[in-house]
């Protein structure tokens, strides 16, 4: 039986660009067409909006490679909101032998998913 790994990224695009932005206290390397989940943002939106990203560390375009000190300024990356949600349970449990203490709890972590458009 094969065991299936999970990651960030749903798909993966062929450009040569990319960068690397700042989010949830997270790094993601992106490129235009990415689809990632990414930790909940503040705020509400709608199928279609446009999410720009500022806190951009890295941007290469297949010649040149900028590097910030923390960010770059200059640099946003744009993006395509899709869908927002909530990960699968992580079960939680405290137990203490000896005391009959035991507690579960489960998590679930939301997310929302971006497809990203541009990096400016």
């Amino acid at each position: 039986m094969a065991t299936t790994k999970t990651t960030t990224k749903k798909t993966k695009s062929d450009s040569t660009e990319f960068a690397v932005i700042e989010t949830g206290g997270k790094q993601y390397k992106v490129a235009v067409g990415d689809v990632l989940k990414i930790e909940k943002l503040d705020g509400e939106f709608a199928l279609g909006d446009k999410i720009v990203f500022d806190k951009v560390l890295l941007v290469d375009n297949g010649i040149d490679t900028t590097i910030g000190s923390p960010y770059i300024t200059s640099a946003k990356v744009e993006s395509l909101f899709q869908k927002h949600g909530r990960g699968k349970t992580v079960k939680v449990v405290k137990y203490k032998q000896k005391s009959r203490y035991i507690k579960r709890n489960g998590h679930r972590q939301p997310f929302i998913e971006v497809k990203i458009s541009a990096i400016k």
